[in-house]
Order: C-alpha cells, then structure tokens, then sequence
C-alpha cells in the first residue's frame, strides 16, 4: 500500500476558479510574450491557460507554456535576454527556459520524448486568447490532446486533461487532424479515448463511431496479425520506469533513439549559452 507523507508537495486541485497571478508573475509572462511579438516571432501558448480557453479548468501555475518552432529559439533567446531575462537550453530535445525573478516560461518545441515536432501548422491552427490583457493564441485542442497524451510518467500524469479535453470540445474536434498527429502511435490515442470512456461513461457517444470503429477495428487487425520484430516503445512512455528493460534484459532503448536522431536540436547564441542542469 501507497504511503503518504506530510511533507509531500500538494498536488493541483482542478476548479474554475481563477488562481491569484501576483504582480510579478503578471510582469513576467506579459514581458515574454510582447517581447515575442515584438520580435514578430510566431508562438500559441499550451499549458494552464491553453486547457482554461478550452475547458474552464484553472489550475494554479508558476510558469508559461510557450509553444513555437525550434528555428525560433535561438531570435527568442536574444530577444528575452536583450530584455533582462535569464534564458538557456534545459533539454536540446525540446524545452528552453526564460527566468525572471521566482517565475519562468517555458518555451516548448517537441515533445520530451521526441515523437512529435512542432510545425508551422500547430501555430497557424491556434485559437486567438488573451493573456494579461495580450492579445495572442492558445493551441488548438487537437495539438493539445496530442502533446498531452505522451505525458504519463509516475510522477506526471495529464490523463485527466485529455478527458476533459475530449468531453469539452469534442463535438468541435478535428478528429482527422488528431489521428494524424498521433498516426504512428495510433494505439496511444486508442488508450486515451477508452481511459475517456471510462471516466464519462455516459458521454462515450461524444467520441464519433467512425472513429471508435477504425481505431478498434485497427487494434483487433493487430491482434490477429502482429507485426514481426515490432521494437519495444516502454521508455517512450517512462524512460524511468523502463529503465530495467532496457539496462537488463535487452530492449531498445527508442527514446534515446529518437532523441540522438532529433532533426530539430535547440541552440541558443553563442555567447550566451549556459549549461545547467
């Protein structure tokens, strides 16, 4: 049985109501995205205010998702520093970090585990929002399923965003769209959908039959055909957690496949370039 400590951090709770945003982190996110803008780089933001334009849900957060294509990190990175933020590259892969003060933003261009990239479609499929009196754009739900359905580590979870992504904006969903996203890890988004079923039981008829019947249909051809030497795709999900597959019984390790392979590696400038952990 699970033991719970005291000491362990409190978990965000969903609600509808708005989190207090402090004056310093207001600041900050408005410096972010007018110094974009002002750079006439192209971003939607994800994250807390991507799943509040889509579903009502708020939830507590002391950071800013920005999304944009990996050839925009390094004009990014200039422009922020030129604005007084501290700014460098947590992983090549995917992710490069803007601080300033006790609040960051992320600036997100793939998905941790490298599966998917961010395009010029993703950002020309934006819904328009407005954060902090900035006029600028969320990503659609389709990408924002998508990104989050690869988010299923032990200690991170967003099974629960895609549930409520799905109940909210399915009837508007491009469901083309998604299952082309998600083509090569179709399996992923079959799973998605049935964690779905499974939640809102009553709501399942949400989700068309066209797409029911193709995914499962596709899932029993599987079955009764496998596919010969299909490589194992454990640390796609949890490099951690299937980290004994990999180190002591043999399997591939596909996420450090992909990730040695990434077409679309972040740099910074140069001459302000840092390292950090």
């Amino acid at each position: 049985m699970a033991k719970y400590e005291e000491n362990e951090p409190v978990l965000p709770v969903s609600s509808s109501t708005e989190p207090e945003f402090l004056p310093a982190a207001r600041d900050c996110y408005r410096g972010v995205l007018e110094a974009l803008q002002q750079a006439g780089i192209p971003y939607a933001i994800a994250g807390a205010f991507a799943l509040h334009k889509h579903t009502g849900i708020w939830r507590t957060t002391k950071d800013l998702d920005v999304v944009l294509e990996a050839k925009s990190v390094p004009d990014a990175l200039a422009r922020l520093e030129q604005m007084g933020f501290e700014t460098y590259i947590k992983d090549p892969v995917w992710l490069a970090k803007a601080i300033r003060g006790e609040y960051f933003v992320d600036l997100i261009t793939a998905l941790g585990n490298a599966v998917l990239v961010v395009d010029e479609t993703w950002l020309k499929r934006a819904t328009p929002y407005e954060v902090f009196g900035v006029p600028c754009s969320v990503l659609g739900a389709e990408e924002m399923i998508a990104s989050k359905i690869f988010v299923s580590r032990r200690e991170r979870f967003d099974g629960a965003d895609v549930a409520h992504l799905i109940r909210a904006c399915a009837k508007k969903l491009d469901w083309e769209r998604l299952q082309e996203l998600l083509e090569p890890h179709w399996e992923m988004l079959l799973w998605s959908l049935i964690f779905f079923a499974y939640v809102y039981p009553s709501d399942r008829n949400l989700v068309p039959r066209q797409v029911w019947s193709s995914l499962l249909h596709r899932f029993e051809q599987h079955m009764q055909q496998p596919t010969a030497n299909e490589p194992f795709r454990g640390t796609l999900i949890d490099p951690n957690m299937f980290a004994i597959d990999v180190e002591e019984w043999g399997e591939r390790d596909l996420y450090k496949e992909y990730c040695e392979h990434h077409p679309f590696l972040l740099q910074a400038v140069e001459s302000k370039q840092k390292e950090k952990e």
